[in-house]
């Protein structure tokens, strides 16, 4: 029963050329955006940070501003496409659908299941295509990846989406109408960003909002993408004679190394936090449905 309802859901997303194009479109219009109004910034950031002795070639710097870039594009597209993604619940709550697939013999926890994969495989196809398109940004303005690199980010992408798609899914279940739910997506679009460290390094917030922020997970997926991702350019800055704590300077600027009340939090412990912060959402999803069950008697 979960393998076909998990089809299903995949089908009628991909059936609905509408949402579909909404949701692959959305991380080129970001990658667009973010090359055309943030480069400039994080340009200035990096060239700012280094010492006035060292001369940077150029295209040591395109690739950092590239890499900080798109690590940041990734931690938005991965969260707010599955917002887009999960109107497939609610369109099943507004056509009745629901109503048929709780009377047939399958419990609510494996119609959960199968919402929460369906929502994973299909926003993970659509991030990972937004990831092929930055990969051929980062080799127009400056690559420094290396093959282990560009499989540690598939892994954080995967984290962030399964995370993502807990998080929506759990939002989005109280919701009844479309509308509804495009408008809660819209404002996760907006916000997060921000409370992620994407739009701008948390670095720069107050020690206070700073942090409140180092509790959000978001925070260490952020960070985890601009690790890996930069993790050549770093090597690059230190093979062209950069000072090691200058280096860690420019890590500690853009969220490299972010710290939770004076410990630095280190990338094992990142991916650490995300994956018990995916276990325990997952566990808080599911749960909401058995209860849902329990109440209605199945």
């Amino acid at each position: 029963m979960l393998p076909m309802l998990i089809k299903r859901d995949c089908k009628l997303f991909f059936k609905d050329k509408g949402s579909f194009f909404s949701a692959l479109i959305t991380p080129v219009i970001l990658l667009f955006l973010y090359s055309t109004f943030l480069a400039k910034l994080y340009r200035s950031t990096f060239v700012s940070a280094m010492p006035q002795v060292f001369s940077a070639d150029n295209t040591l710097i395109n690739g950092c501003v590239g890499g900080q870039l798109l690590a940041s594009l990734l931690a938005v597209s991965c969260v707010t496409v599955t917002f887009c993604v999960n109107l497939i619940t609610i369109q099943d709550k507004t056509t009745g659908a629901i109503r048929d697939l709780t009377i047939a013999p399958a419990k609510r926890t494996t119609l959960a299941l199968a919402y929460y994969i369906s929502t994973f495989i299909s926003a993970a196809i659509i991030s990972l295509v937004a990831f092929a398109a930055g990969l051929v940004y980062l080799k127009a303005v400056g690559w420094y990846l290396s093959l282990s690199d560009i499989l540690l980010v598939l892994v954080d992408i995967f984290l962030l989406t399964m995370f993502a798609t807990a998080l929506s899914s759990i939002i989005c279940y109280p919701l009844s109408t479309q509308g509804a739910a495009s408008a809660v997506g819209t404002l996760v679009s907006c916000s997060y960003g921000f409370l992620c460290g994407a739009y701008m390094p948390i670095s720069n917030f107050g020690s206070g909002l700073q942090k409140v922020l180092s509790f959000l997970p978001g925070t260490y997926g952020t960070s985890l993408l601009k690790n890996h991702l930069m993790r050549g350019n770093f090597a690059a800055m230190t093979e062209a004679g950069f000072p090691g704590e200058v280096v860690e300077g420019i890590k500690r600027s853009i969220d490299c190394t972010p710290d939770f009340f004076g410990h630095t939090v280190t990338v094992p412990e990142m991916l650490g936090i995300m994956a018990v912060s995916v276990a325990a959402l997952i566990c808080i999803y599911v749960l909401i449905y058995f209860i849902a069950g329990k109440r209605r008697g199945k």
